[in-house]
């Protein structure tokens, strides 16, 4: 099938569009764009920059995909977002080129849920199958690790690291590493327990109770990460999610202000 592009549509001709993709009406679609195939961008989106967009996404009207880092520092460069497969971007969602200050990308994995007005900002990296509700805000360099789920209204402080499996309750105010497997909630935000329903829904439910253990043995007990892998290894619980969560804590006690990629920062 061919690009089905209305007439209100502004489309540089340099634009390389696959089969089947549809640009809805008053829709601006830059010349360094990129876009696969069956992705739909329903009306009045931006999308602008260096940016490609992979196969089967739908862009709701008014995001603006690409445009320039909310940086005082960034002096035009052709820095890039990259979008994979399958997402479904809601209304009035924005995610921002990178910057020069990092690696010049921001990225965007494969079957992620953005809704309305959420914001990714500069140099993010956001894995696969992650969700992220309303009015909920990226800083810049932040990292979300797959299957992620952030609720509406969280704001969280650049170069933080989200990890896999999480759940970050509605207006959290995060500041340092989410670790993953957890649910946390709260200003700030503290552990409250593993993620239950998130195992449940991936599949994960023999990783329930030795996370159970590993929650206690840190967040409760309060040992730190050798003595609790010491005393999992011993109930046989030292499988490879709680070995997870204990690289991920251990790098984050590395970092600076409870934050691992600070230890990075540029």
């Amino acid at each position: 099938m061919s690009v089905l592009i209305a007439d209100t549509a502004c489309v540089d001709p340099q634009a390389e569009l696959a089969d089947d993709v549809e640009i809805g009406p008053y829709c601006v679609v830059g010349p360094d764009v990129k876009i696969g195939a069956g992705t739909r961008l329903l009306a009045h989106v931006c999308v602008l920059g260096v940016t490609t967009i992979g196969s089967g996404n739908v862009l709701s009207p008014f995001c603006v995909i690409g445009g320039d880092p909310q940086d005082v520092s960034y002096r035009g460069t052709p820095t890039r977002v990259e979008i994979g497969d399958n997402n479904i971007i809601r209304e009035g969602v924005t995610i921002n080129r990178g910057t020069e200050k990092e690696d010049g990308l921001t990225r965007i994995g494969s079957n992620c849920f953005f809704m309305a007005n959420a914001h990714v900002a500069h140099d993010c990296k956001v894995g696969d199958r992650v969700s992220i509700a309303n009015n909920t805000m990226l800083g810049g360099h932040v990292h979300v690790q797959s299957h992620a789920i952030l609720s509406g209204s969280v704001g969280v402080h650049q170069f933080v690291s989200i990890g896999a499996y999480s759940f970050s309750g509605g207006m959290s105010r995060i500041t340092h590493d989410v670790p993953p497997y957890m649910l946390i909630d709260g200003n700030p935000f503290k552990v409250r327990c593993i993620n239950v329903v998130g195992l449940k829904r991936n599949g994960l439910e023999h990783a329930i109770d030795p996370l159970h253990e590993a929650h206690r043995l840190i967040y409760r007990a309060k040992t730190t990460p050798d003595q609790a892998e010491v005393i999992l290894e011993s109930h046989g619980n030292l499988i490879a999610e709680v070995a997870s969560l204990l690289a991920f804590i251990r790098a984050q006690h590395q970092g600076k202000h409870g934050r691992a990629r600070e230890k990075d920062r540029k």
